[in-house]
């Protein structure tokens, strides 16, 4: 599931592309732009791709991770094939680590497989553990990565003179709409790491993030999830009630099984068969063993 800063950093990709290809190391030069990926089919996430035509062209692949992933390193190489397969360049691939949770032993940057002398896969990745960034780097570099100023490595203490210091820079480097996507980009992350209340205290005197573009189009997704949340939920009821009275009592296991279902339309797909009297036990419906 896509999260709130997927689209703030979306944004923030398209507004200053060379910024963030400073941030990866990576090479700068010729038209940058940001190119939908078009890979629905293996990810539900805003898919964040930077086409850098240089005289050696390339695709720079950004990928923000807030917590702990075994697959991560497949999962990349994966987008990264297909994206390299789609737009017939080679993609460079940048996993920005957003808190020390994200990162674990799984996670080392390569996939290496070696089957004989005519089967060997090398790829490898940039990982960036942004809590261990230079926050002096982040507050005096392009202001496409200045929203990572506050999680970056900075202490507590140290916080209210990194916001001031964004806040200046705001003031007088960014127009009053690009400020405020801006904050909204720097203050999601920052619940990453930080307490409500503090956040609160130091973005006390920022005003229109909720004017932002990025804010509307979170809260606007926000509202799709919760009203097709509110619609699975009533199937999740509506399943157990007439299951009840067709298959009878549904078990605990059975009641913990329906609940982790999400998915709208194969929760109405389970009703139908109840309904047609196509299931005639609760684990033949459900595809779990018999009790």
């Amino acid at each position: 599931m896509p999260h709130p800063f997927d689209a703030a950093n979306k944004h923030m990709l398209q507004a200053h592309p060379a910024d963030w290809l400073a941030l990866g190391g990576l090479p700068i030069g010729g038209v940058m732009e940001v190119v939908d990926s078009d890979l629905s089919a293996v990810s539900t996430a805003s898919d964040k791709l930077i086409r850098v035509n240089a005289p050696l062209p390339y695709a720079a692949h950004f990928e923000f991770q807030a917590s702990p992933d075994s697959s991560l390193n497949e999962r990349v190489m994966m987008y990264n094939v297909l994206a390299r397969y789609r737009l017939a360049i080679p993609v460079r691939s940048v996993v920005l680590l957003l808190r020390p949770q994200a990162m674990t032993a799984a996670i080392t940057g390569r996939v290496s497989d070696s089957h004989g002398a005519d089967h060997q896969l090398e790829f490898s990745y940039k990982i960036v553990r942004v809590w261990e960034f230079p926050v002096k780097t982040l507050l005096a570099a392009g202001l496409g990565t200045l929203p990572l100023a506050p999680i970056s490595a900075v202490t507590e203490p140290e916080l209210p003179a990194v916001v001031d210091a964004m806040k200046k820079r705001l003031d007088g480097e960014a127009k009053p709409e690009e400020a405020r996507e801006l904050w909204t980009a720097a203050r999601l992350p920052m619940g990453l790491r930080w307490p409500p209340t503090l956040i609160g205290q130091l973005l006390r005197g920022v005003h229109g993030m909720k004017e932002s573009a990025t804010y509307q189009e979170i809260l606007q997704e926000g509202r799709a999830e919760g009203r097709a949340e509110g619609r699975a939920t009533e199937a999740r009821a509506f399943l157990l009630r007439l299951g009840a009275k067709r298959l009878g009592p549904p078990s605990p296991a059975v009641r913990a099984r329906v609940e982790t279902m999400s998915d709208l339309g194969q929760l109405e797909e389970l009703v139908d068969r109840v309904v047609a009297g196509s299931a005639e036990s609760w684990a033949g419906l459900l595809g779990m063993s018999p009790d």
